[in-house]
């Protein structure tokens, strides 16, 4: 176990090392996190749905569509000198290939979300202050299970010409038990109720998450079988 999550973060911080030179998708997702509150913004009628009702569900569109740009980039990273022979080659277990991938995901999408956040705050004038902390919780693990989910399936289509939209089509169905409870959980925070209310939600959340960590992990060695 030892030398499975020592080769894991050894293969994550080879990644974080090539984003944090490029920032190419980093700054992608965002630039699309930003875009994407400012046009849920300017289409808002405020006379209509109050911002504690909507701010929930713009958090969590932009969460996850953001995080999908991230998988991508997953395992895109090794196409063009195909590096991922040389991993699949070397004495490291497939599992921590998917772990390490996994971790670097998570570090991605948790730094996405370090701006997103505030920035859901700041334009809606939500008041997070007092729940940064729960809220902040709810985020990592609702990140955990849509990473492992889209690492998943990153892997599975990055050979194929339609991997941009299949990757997508193929994770979006498996976010939902993800997406759902982190939600209603978020909508709860926000509308001032205490953390015990979002309790039920957050313990299927972390069902699901370890259910889609244990499944996925054990599942990714069966995709790179030819």
């Amino acid at each position: 176990m030892a030398d499975l999550l020592r080769n894991a973060w050894l293969i994550a911080r080879k990644d974080l090392a090539i984003e944090f030179r490029t920032r190419s998708a980093f700054l992608s997702a965002v630039v699309f996190a930003l875009l994407g509150i400012v046009i849920f913004y300017f289409a808002w009628d405020a006379t209509a749905v109050p911002a504690m009702d909507l701010a929930p569900g713009v958090l969590w569109v932009i969460f996850t569509f953001s995080g999908i740009l991230g998988m991508h980039r997953s395992f895109g990273v090794e196409q063009p000198d195909r590096a991922i022979d040389g991993l699949l080659a070397s004495p490291v277990a497939r599992e921590s290939i998917f772990l390490g991938k996994a971790l670097a995901g998570l570090v991605f999408v948790a730094a996405v979300q370090v701006i997103a956040i505030p920035a859901v705050a700041l334009f809606y004038n939500l008041p997070i202050g007092p729940i940064i902390l729960p809220l902040a919780g709810i985020a990592l693990l609702a990140a955990i299970g849509l990473v492992a989910v889209g690492t998943l399936f990153g892997a599975m289509v990055v050979n194929t010409r339609l991997a941009e939209l299949l990757l997508p089509m193929l994770s979006l169905p498996f976010f939902v038990p993800i997406v759902i409870p982190a939600a209603q959980a978020t909508a709860k925070l926000m509308s001032g109720r205490p953390v015990g209310d979002a309790m039920s939600w957050l313990k299927l959340l972390l069902a699901f998450d370890i259910v889609f960590v244990i499944a996925c992990t054990l599942a990714y060695p069966f995709t790179l079988e030819e």
